[in-house]
């Protein structure tokens, strides 16, 4: 977790932020349809944010080491995911595809998703997101290699500034046998498919 509490505002000095930006808009907070907007984006953010309350390495604590002798990777693929840029605060939406090669433990692939969305649900640039989820899993699991491949939309470039739709960014991390195997590293990309089907 990296929330710092001692430092964090008030849900009431949060909204009172709200009222100002919105002010800040041309808008009246006290017009009737304003008056529970400062809630309301306050709650929104529990969610957006909560993945400063939650910590990655301890979703992965929960390891099995029967692996029956299991020696191929495995995949996660299209996991979902909505994020927010640390820059404008605008919104990333794509999803994520996640791989590693065991070495003597695994863990439930749901806990995989999991690292993806607390890691997603926090400000985020897509190149750290990236790295951040390959090295938790790298760490905490300890396999022969990790690969993660994010593809995401992001409005600050869609909704402002350059104003360019349809256009998403790629981005992959590849850690130990991921990066040194070509085999390893292309089967893995095989199985995630070709990037272009990853649209929608």
């Amino acid at each position: 977790m990296t929330n710092n509490s001692s430092t964090k505002p008030s849900i009431q000095e949060a909204e009172e932020a709200v009222r100002t930006l919105l002010r800040y808009a041309g808008e009246d907070p006290n017009r009737e349809g304003l008056l529970d907007t400062p809630k309301r984006v306050v709650r929104s953010y529990d969610e957006f944010y909560r993945g400063y309350n939650e910590d990655p390495h301890e979703i992965l604590s929960r390891t099995f080491e029967e692996v029956s002798g299991y020696d191929e990777m495995v995949v996660l693929r299209d996991i979902p995911f909505e994020s927010h840029c640390e820059h404008h605060m605008a919104p990333i939406i794509g999803r994520a595809h996640v791989g590693y090669l065991p070495k003597d433990k695994v863990v439930g692939i749901s806990k995989l998703a999991r690292v993806v969305e607390t890691y997603a649900k926090r400000l985020q640039v897509q190149e750290k997101m990236t790295a951040e989820i390959a090295d938790c899993i790298q760490q905490i699991l300890e396999p022969f290699g990790v690969g993660v491949v994010i593809q995401a939309t992001h409005e600050c470039m869609s909704t402002r500034g350059v104003h360019k739709h349809g256009v998403s960014m790629v981005t992959s991390r590849m850690v130990g046998a991921f990066r040194k195997d070509e085999k390893t590293r292309r089967e893995f990309l095989a199985v995630v498919g070709p990037i272009d089907s990853l649209r929608g």
